[in-house]
């Protein structure tokens, strides 16, 4: 058998176009970006809207905002991997289906035994059930809330757990955050717009009925229970199989490894939901890999590009093999558990990173030379994107070593 070959300058390629980071490529809409990228990830806020900056012509952080609070064509949700993402409105079913809700059942059961565990209550089901009942309640009186606002109507929440204990980064939390997640793991309460600016990760929340009506989840925990324990296998693995092919369509080709990582699902679910899709086997590279059958890849992409990519960018995560675009010396770009910082591109793959300094210019360092004209262009990129920025400042959530050396730094850009 044949097996055609998929390379690295098809898959780069790919990229420049498919998501939108090639100029000519860029949209114009915050819900286009979010759309070609399946989901943006949301755990750093300002991730969702540099996300958008860099594939975009002339979206500002307002219009990104109108998009999340006001038109509503974009949700934060719990999904893949259990991390938070922003993905198009007409997408949540399919990932809560796809994989929030085998997310949601473990957190339930593993929150009820820390609870009994940690000496909160006999019975951690019950406890549970019921503060979540107390705190579905009181946001539909308030309308909308915090999660600090939504502990003065339900004492419950300010109870603690023990977490890792004997770690040193282990200790008592207090379930308030714990119980808000899972509640909007399971499609019961979403949140709104946060205090502050955009940068801010103070969420109000609100029930899932009045924010996405049509789209709301089940009404109560014993709903929600029964609602994951009654859901027919072919209604989860058409999910499934939706969601890998549109995985496929936006990444591919790629490995089913790359497919499993990027899910969280287990190998069997990967196999399982391939075998509903028209797949081709591949080679990248050596490697054996697949993509959706009658795909044409395009072999070259003609217009250089530059890109400056923030941290948690879902280009950079959305493979769990990364050497064909992230060289061995990009290390100091990511933190110990693979989190990606601030990362400098330059058609199709990393050469660099970036990081924003107090006075808000935006400096990088460059792992090799890659040319005086492409050195320009990435110049002009960090230029525009101090001018979308204008006085706002970013600090990644996970910072990276290279992002505090850059942000600290003084002089001049860095260059090889």
């Amino acid at each position: 058998m044949n097996i055609p070959l998929a390379g690295v300058a098809a898959r780069r390629a790919k990229i420049a176009t498919g998501h939108l980071l090639a100029p000519s490529a860029r949209c114009g809409t915050a819900g286009g970006v979010a759309k070609a990228l399946i989901a943006l990830h949301g755990t750093d806020p300002s991730s969702v809207f540099l996300a958008i900056q860099a594939r975009t012509t002339s979206v500002d952080s307002a219009m990104i905002e109108r998009a999340l609070y006001e038109d509503r064509t974009l949700v934060r949700m719990l999904g893949m991997r259990r991390t938070m993402f922003v993905v198009p409105a007409d997408l949540v079913p399919v990932i809560q289906a796809a994989c929030t809700d085998q997310v949601a059942e473990r957190m339930r059961a593993d929150m009820a035994r820390r609870l009994e565990q940690s000496g909160v209550a006999a019975n951690g089901a019950r406890w549970l059930a019921e503060t979540g009942e107390a705190t579905v309640a009181a946001l539909a009186s308030r309308g909308a809330a915090t999660g600090a606002e939504l502990t003065q109507n339900v004492p419950r929440l300010r109870e603690q757990i023990v977490v890792s204990p004997g770690k040193s980064y282990g200790g008592p939390v207090s379930v308030s955050s714990r119980v808000l997640m899972l509640l909007s793991a399971e499609g019961r309460i979403v949140r709104g717009r946060p205090r502050g600016g955009w940068t801010s990760s103070q969420y109000q929340w609100h029930l899932a009925s009045a924010w996405l009506p049509g789209r709301a989840g089940p009404a109560s925990a014993s709903a929600s229970a029964s609602a994951s324990a009654s859901a027919s296998a072919p209604a989860t693995q058409a999910a499934r199989a939706e969601l890998a092919r549109r995985w496929l369509r936006a990444f591919g080709p790629a490995g089913p490894a790359d497919l499993q990582w990027w899910t969280g699902w287990t190998a069997g679910q990967v196999k399982a939901t391939l075998r509903q899709l028209p797949v081709t086997e591949v080679d990248l590279d050596g490697s054996p890999g697949i993509m959706l059958a009658g795909e044409e890849l395009p072999q070259t992409h003609q217009e250089a590009w530059p890109a400056l990519l923030p941290a948690l960018d879902s280009t950079a995560m959305g493979w769990r093999g990364r050497t064909w675009y992230a060289a061995d010396q990009t290390a100091a770009l990511f933190d110990r558990s693979g989190n990606i910082g601030p990362s400098v591109w330059w058609n199709g793959r990393i050469v660099g990173g970036w990081a924003q300094r107090r006075d808000g210019e935006i400096v990088f360092r460059l792992f090799e030379d890659i040319g005086a004209e492409a050195i320009a262009a990435v110049a002009a990129a960090a230029e525009r994107l101090a001018g979308w920025l204008g006085t706002t400042r970013v600090v990644p959530r996970f910072r990276t070593p290279l992002e505090r050396e850059l942000a600290g730094a003084a002089g001049a850009i860095a260059r090889p």
